[in-house]
């Protein structure tokens, strides 16, 4: 009988080409391969000496960034053997590396997939130049499509491709161009996340010279895009993830659904035994092998039943009703009164036993969500 726990582990791999205008992920435009190298060493030390990987079944495994697949394939086999060696790592398991077009070619990718790397997600955003030149990306749609037929012809079998929308020059109908000619690639899922505008970036210092589509135009774009979607066999499972059926993200539904994972590296989060835990972006001090851990905490009853809602809200599915009152001791709606209002005004839908966001709904979805913790 297998006791194991399922636990994901998270990767942060910091390195990137250059730095994208809209970016606040902790990244840094370096390409010292030394660098990498000591990095990938330290973070196989420290991978070694986890206690909480100890007697665990590792079921997913994903590589962010920055740029993942800036590292040699060697260093990429080097930290998934870590892994296996410091825990059980599933056959099954589900390995994910983000990518950025043009940071690899078909040899690179052949090997990337021999190491144990079965599902890819490459960042697109835009098939239009002069969006990908406002966002600062470091590539073209040509570089995209290359990226994407050489991993194909590798053998990736499970694609995720990324698109934005509400971003400087973009049009309704320039995203619609975008969103058509990635559903016509037909990858097994599609993230498309709305701007946000975070402190620290370069758009955030362009203040009000920074020209973005009017707030109706983004409503648009996503109510447009989850029709388009649907209609092509895409199934909206989280409110800015879609994908076929069976090739939802494994290790990102486990943040939704509260289960157990392992950030390594620097800025990585962890949940693991009711305490959320997470590190600082200090490279210089994790590369000496210092602790970096900056916050742990754990959670108390409230705080986990009020991340319960928060985060089974963002799900396609939503809440079940029979779960919550069992968890609350009182029905959905008697917790939430307004929640019927709601459900009336085509924001909340209720069906099957569950409650989830409408399409409209989820672009208000943060205000709902806020009153219902309050009210809470």
């Amino acid at each position: 009988m297998n006791n194991r726990k399922n636990l994901g582990v998270y990767i942060h791999i910091p390195f990137c080409v250059k730095k994208c205008n809209y970016c606040d992920f902790c990244s840094f435009p370096d390409r010292d391969s030394h660098r990498a190298e000591r990095y990938v060493n330290e973070l196989c030390a420290r991978i070694e000496r986890s206690t909480e990987l100890r007697g665990a079944q590792v079921d997913t495994l994903y590589f962010g960034g920055g740029t993942p697949t800036l590292l040699p394939v060697e260093l990429f086999s080097k930290l998934i053997e870590s892994v296996r060696v410091s825990a059980s790592l599933c056959e099954s398991a589900e390995i994910t590396a983000e990518c950025n077009p043009a940071t690899v070619d078909l040899e690179y990718l052949r090997c990337l997939r021999e190491v144990g790397v079965n599902r890819l997600s490459i960042g697109l955003q835009s098939i239009h130049e002069k969006e990908l030149e406002a966002l600062g990306r470091a590539h073209s749609f040509e570089d995209f499509k290359v990226t994407y037929g050489q991993a194909r012809e590798a053998g990736f079998e499970n694609i995720s491709v990324d698109l934005m929308y509400g971003i400087p020059h973009q049009t309704t109908e320039s995203f619609f161009e975008s969103l058509e000619a990635v559903v016509k690639l037909s990858p097994e899922h599609i993230s498309a996340y709305g701007l946000k505008v975070e402190k620290g970036t370069a758009f955030y210092k362009m203040g009000d010279s920074l020209i973005l589509p009017s707030e109706d135009d983004e409503c648009q774009m996503y109510l447009s895009m989850c029709e388009i979607l649907e209609s092509a066999g895409y199934k909206k499972y989280e409110i800015s993830n879609f994908s076929k059926s069976g090739f939802e993200s494994r290790h990102n539904l486990k943040y939704w659904q509260g289960e157990e994972y392992i950030g390594f590296g620097v800025a990585a989060h962890s949940y693991f035994g009711g305490e959320r835990f997470g590190n600082s972006r200090d490279i210089e001090g994790f590369l000496r092998g210092e602790d970096i851990e900056c916050e742990r905490y754990i959670l108390g009853e409230n705080e986990k039943e009020d991340e319960y809602i928060m985060l089974s809200m963002r799900l396609g599915s939503g809440i079940c009703l029979s779960e919550f009152e069992m968890r609350a001791k009182k029905g959905f709606f008697e917790a939430f009164p307004f929640a019927r209002t709601l459900v009336d005004n085509g924001y909340l839908s209720e069906r099957e036993g569950r409650v989830f966001f409408t399409h409209k709904g989820a672009l208000v979805s943060n205000s709902i969500l806020a009153d219902m913790l309050q009210f809470d």
